[in-house]
């Protein structure tokens, strides 16, 4: 059995891996943003912005 011209236990692999990296995508952009709010914190007052 094909489906666009892959056998059925390719799909299963490729569904299997974004199952897995769904989960890692969504934890690395909660950290990254969490991370561009403290770099944001720490640049206010480091140049006397903050008047």
């Amino acid at each position: 059995m094909t489906l666009v011209g892959l056998e059925w236990y390719w799909w299963l692999v490729i569904v299997a891996v974004l199952a897995i990296s769904i989960p890692f995508k969504i934890k690395f952009m909660k950290w990254w943003s969490k991370r561009e709010q403290e770099k944001k914190k720490e640049q206010h007052g480091k140049w006397g912005d903050d008047e």
